[in-house]
Order: structure tokens, then sequence, then C-alpha cells
């Protein structure tokens, strides 16, 4: 899979991205603590089986945050280092 400003074949434009990338970052790396915490959390409690389900969702945080910042790296380029809101 290609990792651009936009995936092949979608809606968006680069005027109106097809989704946005600051806000899915932040999004992730909100995941990906708040899994982190509560699987420590379970850990520390003896729940192992749901701590273990919760760090493969905090590294399933972590691999989505990787895409969003090469998609974003990918539109910077592709805008000449035009800055975007969050929503976009």
């Amino acid at each position: 899979m290609p990792i651009g400003a936009q995936p092949p074949g979608r809606r968006g434009t680069v005027e109106e991205p097809y989704s946005p990338l600051n806000l899915r970052l932040i999004l992730a790396a909100f995941g990906f603590v708040v899994c982190t915490v509560l699987a420590v959390l379970l850990f520390r409690t003896g729940w192992t089986v749901p701590g273990w389900l919760l760090l493969a969702w905090a590294l399933v945080a972590v691999v989505d945050m990787i895409v969003v910042q090469l998609r974003r790296r990918a539109r910077r380029r592709a805008e000449s280092g035009r800055d975007h809101s969050l929503f976009e």
C-alpha cells in the first residue's frame, strides 16, 4: 500500500482531504496513552489477558500514528510546507 498524501482512489482532494490527519494523529496518541495506562493497571491487579489485549490495541495505535505521520509528511511535501489546522 503506498503511503502518500491521499490514498489512491479516494474521494478527497488536496484542498479537501479524505481524512483529517492532524485530528487522527491526536486521537491515535490518546488511544495509545489510555490503552497503555489501563493495561498497566490491569497487569497490577492480575488481569493479564485483558492487559495483553489493551497492549495489542496500544500497538495498533502506534502503527496508526506512524502511518498518519508519513501521510502528513507526504502532504507537506506536496503542498510546499503549508500548515493545516486540527481538522484538515
